[in-house]
């Protein structure tokens, strides 16, 4: 069976909630961070950095957010056939799980990036309901729940010109995989 390895308030939650959108069977494995769980051996098996998320999948050891929904939406045949519609998904992830939340870490220039970054991701969302289009996918995903942590912890950078992301925000929020991944509502 599919396990994802986690920790209180960890990017696991992120994987958690591709698992329930695509309705996976896995088991989820809290790792005691404080008292190092993610440091013993046994765990740097499965992920030498001994950070979470990570999963197992049989033989399989996948560890990064990014590439652990990449790995799981090939897995579950929820990527497109074409090379060009495969790199569309890796770039929206990979600028995601980089270039979006590394451009939250500086505080004094926090704000200027995000609305190099947000402005472009609004002008998208006010054509289209989801990130690639009319349907939910991987990426919505993996941008949205870093959208979704910027109120959350980031209470500086205001998401208010950014009409379309409110809205995109809400509409992620009203997913029952969302609010129990991500909220820890049932």
């Amino acid at each position: 069976m599919l396990k994802l390895y986690g920790g209180a308030r960890s990017r696991a939650s992120i994987v958690q909630w591709y698992l329930e959108e695509i309705g996976a069977e896995y088991e989820f494995v809290q790792l005691n961070m404080q008292s190092g769980e993610h440091k013993l051996s046994s765990y740097l098996a499965i992920n030498p950095m001994g950070q979470v998320p990570a999963i197992t999948d049989g033989d399989v050891k996948v560890w990064e957010s990014g590439a652990i929904l990449i790995y799981l939406a090939e897995k579950f045949g929820k990527m497109p056939d074409s090379l060009a519609g495969k790199a569309e998904i890796y770039q929206w992830i990979l600028f995601a799980n980089s270039s979006l939340s590394m451009g939250l870490t500086p505080s004094d220039n926090r704000n200027e990036t995000m609305k190099r970054y947000l402005q472009p991701v609004n002008e998208i969302l006010a054509q289209q309901p989801f990130m690639l289009g009319e349907a939910f996918s991987v990426v919505d995903v993996a941008l949205g729940s870093i959208l979704a942590y910027i109120p959350m912890m980031f209470q500086d950078v205001d998401l208010s010109a950014y009409p379309h992301i409110q809205s995109y925000l809400q509409r992620l929020g009203d997913r029952p995989a969302f609010q129990k991944a991500i909220m820890k509502r049932s």
